[in-house]
């Protein structure tokens, strides 16, 4: 039963924290929010130079000269990555359901899995030394 509960905590936690942070900070957000689809987002709609928003979304090249200042050294490697997923996901024909097919549930569902393997082949170990 504990096992039960501990995997249900792994698979419930992330998405619950998510939504807790996005509830905490969306009062504060000032800008005009970003529509699409009739659904009207947390974050802003804004051109900012001092934050990203749905501007870097739409507009990779916008995001990486006003925001990022680490990977720049890395945009050769990182971005074979990156812009691959893109086209992986445009490719399905639906951008939007694919992102949340794969990025939101299969792909954290798989990390959740091999947390859970190891969680348990770590138990049968701890099992076996005693």
């Amino acid at each position: 039963m504990k096992k039960i509960i501990r995997n249900i905590s792994f698979l419930f936690f992330p998405f619950v924290l998510m939504a807790l942070i996005n509830e905490t900070i969306r009062p504060k957000i000032k800008g005009k929010p970003y529509t699409v689809n009739g659904i009207t987002t947390i974050n802003s709609a804004n051109y900012l130079t001092r934050k990203c928003t749905w501007v870097c979304h739409n507009k990779t090249i916008y995001c990486k000269t006003h925001h990022v200042k680490y990977l720049k050294p890395f945009y050769a490697k990182t971005d074979f990555f990156y812009f691959g997923v893109i086209k992986a996901l445009a490719s399905t024909g639906n951008y939007g359901a694919a992102n949340i097919i794969f990025l939101v549930f299969l792909f954290p569902i798989t990390i959740l899995y091999f947390i859970i393997k190891s969680l348990s082949i770590e138990e049968e170990i701890r099992n076996h030394l005693k």
